[in-house]
C-alpha cells in the first residue's frame, strides 16, 4: 500500500486516483446532495468509491444491484426514507448512521426506479451520504423513471491519466511536477517522461491492466488483460442493447481502429460498411456513447464564440474510451515499444491523437471540437474553448516532422492569442505557439 498526502489527509491506497479529492470535496460540502457517479465499466469506480468509503468513514453500506440476492425491489414499493434505510440495515447487517456511513448503490440502473428515488432521499434525508454508481446508467435508465433533475449532483470517472500513470510507477516526485504544470523543470527529465509515455500508449489506463504492469511489467499479460476487457465490453452489447440495433452497435465498434487510423479521422459511414447513411448507425454510436465507451467531438465551422453555435452535427469523429484498449483492438504489437518513437506514428498517430483527447477530456472546463476549412483537405486536430472563453487551436505532432499547414493556417486566419502544438519536443515558447511537449497536455 501506499500513502498517499492530501491536506488535512492522509489516503493510504495503493492504486491512486486523483478524483478522490472531488470526493472529500463532495463529503464537507453543506450543500450536498446524493452523488451519480458515472464512468464506464472497468475503470475503477467500485475500488475508488469502497476506498473513500474505507478512509473517509468509520463504515460503508455497499449494495451492488447486479448480484444475486439483491434487493432489487427495494424502491418499486415506494419512496418512504426509513423504510429503506431499515431494509438497507438487514441487507448490510449494520446499524447505518447518517454522518458516520457511506451508502453506495452500485449498478442502480438495475433497480427500477432506483435512479428516481434519489430525489426523494434527498428531500426527505439529506442527512446521509449516498452514492449511486453505475457502468451503464446513461443507456439503463427505465423508461418510467422520472430523473431527479436538480437533487443530485454528478461526477465522472474515466481511465487513468497519464499523471496517475506516473504515480502507479512511484514517479511520485516528476508526477508532482506534472500536476503543478512546472513545464521548465519537465524538461530535464524529457527523455525518460517519453519512455513512460511509450508505456502508457500500449498499457493505457485501465486500473487492472495499470496494477498488473506496475507489478510485474509484463507486456502479454496487460494485452490479455485488456482483450479480457474488450470481451466483456462486447457481452455488454449481448446482455444490456436493445437487440433491434446490436448488430449495428458492433459494427461500429469494431470500425473504430480503421475510422482513428485513416488520416481524416472525421467519422465515414461507409467504413463500418459500403453505401451505409447516419440513419442506420444513429442509435447504435448514441448506446456507445451513454455507456462512456465511445466519445463524441463535432467540427465547427467557424472558430468564433461561443464554438457550439457552429458546430456541424453531420460531420464528428468518435474517440475510444481508452488508448491501451484501442491498441489491443488494432492488434498493435508489443514489440513497437521497443522501437524507439514508432508507436507514436503508429496508424497515421492514431494512438497520440487518442491519448491527447483522452488527457483533455479530464477537464471539465474545456469544450472540445475539431476545424475544417470549408471544402480543403486541412484538418485541425484540436480546437477547443476554456473556461475563460479563449479558443485555442491544438495540433498533435506525433513524428519528428513539425510542419502543419493546418495549424499555420488557422493562425494566419483567426489570429488566436494562444496556440498550442504538442509533441515530443521539449517545452518552448515561440512568437505565435507554444510547443507543448506530450506528456504534458494535461497544462493545456
Amino acid at each position: 500500500m501506499k500513502l498517499v498526502y492530501y491536506e488535512p489527509y492522509i489516503i493510504e491506497i495503493f492504486m491512486y486516483r486523483t478524483k478522490i479529492k472531488e470526493l472529500i470535496e463532495w463529503k464537507l460540502s453543506s450543500m450536498r446532495k446524493p452523488l451519480i457517479f458515472l464512468g464506464a465499466r472497468q475503470v475503477g469506480k467500485t475500488y475508488l468509491l469502497r476506498e473513500f468509503g474505507k478512509t473517509e468513514y468509520k463504515q460503508t453500506a455497499y449494495i451492488n444491484f447486479e448480484r444475486p440476492g439483491a434487493p432489487k425491489n427495494l424502491f418499486e414499493v415506494d419512496f418512504d426514507a426509513d423504510r429503506i434505510i431499515t431494509v438497507l440495515n438487514a441487507y448490510c447487517n449494520m446499524k447505518i448512521d447518517a454522518e458516520n456511513t457511506l451508502i453506495i448503490f452500485d449498478e442502480i440502473q438495475a433497480a427500477p426506479k432506483g435512479v428516481t428515488s434519489l430525489k426523494y432521499l434527498f428531500e426527505d434525508v439529506p442527512q446521509y451520504h449516498i452514492i449511486a454508481a453505475g457502468s451503464l446508467l446513461g443507456v439503463g435508465i427505465h423508461p418510467d423513471e422520472s430523473f431527479p433533475v436538480g437533487k443530485v449532483d454528478f461526477m465522472k470517472l474515466y481511465p487513468m491519466s497519464f499523471h496517475e500513470f506516473l504515480l502507479a510507477m512511484d514517479e511520485a516526485g516528476i508526477a508532482e511536477l506534472l500536476e503543478k504544470k512546472d513545464l521548465t523543470s519537465l524538461n530535464y527529465f524529457n527523455k525518460k517522461l517519453i519512455n513512460y509515455l511509450r508505456y502508457y500508449l500500449y498499457v493505457g489506463g485501465m486500473p487492472e491492466a495499470v496494477t498488473d504492469f506496475a507489478e510485474n511489467r509484463d507486456w502479454q499479460n496487460v494485452r490479455k488483460i485488456q482483450n479480457q476487457i474488450v470481451t466483456a465490453y462486447r457481452h455488454d452489447f449481448s446482455k444490456h442493447a436493445p437487440k433491434e440495433i446490436l448488430p449495428r452497435i458492433n459494427m461500429v465498434w469494431e470500425s473504430i481502429p480503421a475510422q482513428l487510423s485513416k488520416e481524416n479521422k472525421k467519422f465515414v459511414y461507409g467504413v463500418i460498411k459500403e453505401g451505409s447513411r447516419a440513419k442506420d448507425f444513429e442509435m447504435a454510436i448514441q448506446w456507445l456513447t451513454d455507456a462512456g465507451l465511445l466519445h463524441k467531438i463535432y467540427n465547427t465551422s467557424k472558430a468564433s464564440l461561443p464554438l457550439v453555435a457552429y458546430k456541424d452535427l453531420s460531420a464528428f469523429k468518435l474517440f475510444h474510451n481508452d488508448v491501451g484498449l484501442l491498441g489491443a483492438m488494432s492488434q498493435l504489437n508489443a514489440k513497437t515499444i521497443a522501437e524507439g518513437n514508432a508507436i507514436f506514428t503508429e496508424y497515421k498517430g492514431a494512438l497520440t491523437e487518442q491519448y491527447v483527447f483522452q488527457q483533455m477530456i479530464l477537464n471539465e472546463d474545456l469544450s472540445i471540437y475539431y476545424h475544417t476549412f470549408g471544402n480543403s483537405k486541412y484538418e485541425l486536430d484540436f480546437i477547443i474553448q476554456n473556461k475563460s472563453d479563449e479558443i485555442i487551436p491544438i495540433e498533435v505532432k506525433s513524428g519528428e516532422n513539425l510542419r502543419s499547414n493546418s495549424f499555420r493556417l488557422f493562425c494566419q486566419n483567426y489570429n488566436p492569442k494562444k496556440a498550442i502544438r504538442t509533441s515530443l519536443v521539449d517545452y518552448k515558447e515561440e512568437s505565435w505557439m507554444t510547443n507543448i511537449p506530450l506528456y504534458a497536455v494535461n497544462s493545456i
